[in-house]
């Protein structure tokens, strides 16, 4: 596995480098709410203010972005607190220089009206899924607080269809819902949903969406001064929540429907109200939890792979 993700590496960074006009920011997916504070800053001129050209740019791949940041095809990458720790493990040249969501937002989510009324009741259930191995994990220390084991439920991957895999009988479960979409998406839909929360089920709680950098660029003065951005977007959006609503669709009016608009509500109490700063008890806790699930192959100083820019 360390193979290929170098492999990959060496490959990426022989295409073109990044746009040295431009800082470019690589979004983890599609525009959605979970990016509200830098379309904030963009459209209220804070990134401008601070010198800074900022190009937010949505992946074809959302695999890719930590990869073409640690090739040096961009400057900052929206990633993952958990994907962060395999990738650096894998080898990747990677540091993570800000917080963008602060909490979980992937939780273990069943039908509010089915049958599952406590996660032991999952016994000889079938659980959807999307991610193979890293949700097994989350899965498996869920369980394991209820006195199961993986054994004891029927994995079904149903790739990113996981909230019409519930809603269909399917499956009975779906692990990796987000709490601010799948959840909403359902009510919506007219099935109501449930969420068990993994930081309240055994797995330790951990930053959502990160900023990364790659190793050798966390001295670049442009790096402070993108997360002061954020932070001015973010405290503008606490305080001004409509405002900050109608700064995002901006010239994006296909976000305007109901599901961003009830995603945006759910989001705004967990976006980082300091993107800069490290709570390194969080990144070690959680690379012991996947040091302790052979996720990981090394526990390594917090300082490795995460730093907060001064």
């Amino acid at each position: 596995m360390k193979r290929l993700v170098l492999a990959a590496f060496v490959s990426l960074f022989l295409a073109s480098p990044a746009s040295a006009d431009k800082f470019t920011v690589l979004l983890d997916w599609f525009v959605n709410p979970d990016h509200g504070p830098l379309y904030v800053a963009l459209e209220r001129g804070e990134f401008a203010q601070r010198g800074l050209d900022v190009e937010l740019i949505a992946p074809a791949d959302p695999n890719d972005p930590p990869k073409l940041v640690a090739a040096g095809r961009g400057d900052v990458a929206i990633s993952y607190q958990p994907q962060l720790h395999l990738q650096v493990d894998a080898g990747l040249p990677l540091k993570r220089v800000g917080t963008l969501v602060a909490t979980p937002l992937s939780s273990l989510v069943v039908l509010d009206d089915g049958p599952i009324r406590s996660i032991a009741d999952l016994k000889g259930r079938k659980v959807g899924f999307s991610v193979g191995g890293f949700e097994d994990a989350l899965l498996g220390a869920m369980l394991e607080k209820h006195g199961l084991k993986l054994s004891d439920v029927t994995l079904v991957n149903v790739n990113f269809s996981l909230s019409p895999s519930l809603m269909s009988g399917q499956v009975d479960a779906v692990i990796g819902a987000y709490r601010n979409f799948e959840l909403n998406q359902m009510d919506i839909e007219g099935r109501p949903g449930r969420a068990f929360y993994l930081e309240e089920e055994g797995v330790p709680a951990y930053d959502e969406l990160i900023f990364v950098t790659r190793s050798d660029n966390i001295d670049n003065p442009q790096i402070l001064a993108f997360l002061a951005a954020i932070e001015a977007g973010t405290q503008y959006l606490i305080n001004h929540p409509d405002a900050a609503w109608e700064l995002f669709i901006k010239g994006r009016k296909e976000l305007d429907d109901e599901l961003n608009r009830r995603a945006w509500r759910d989001t705004i109490p967990r976006f980082a109200l300091r993107p800069a700063a490290l709570d390194r008890g969080r990144y070690e806790r959680f690379a012991e939890f996947l040091k302790a699930r052979d996720m990981i192959e090394t526990i390594r100083p917090v300082e490795s792979y995460a730093v907060e820019v001064r």
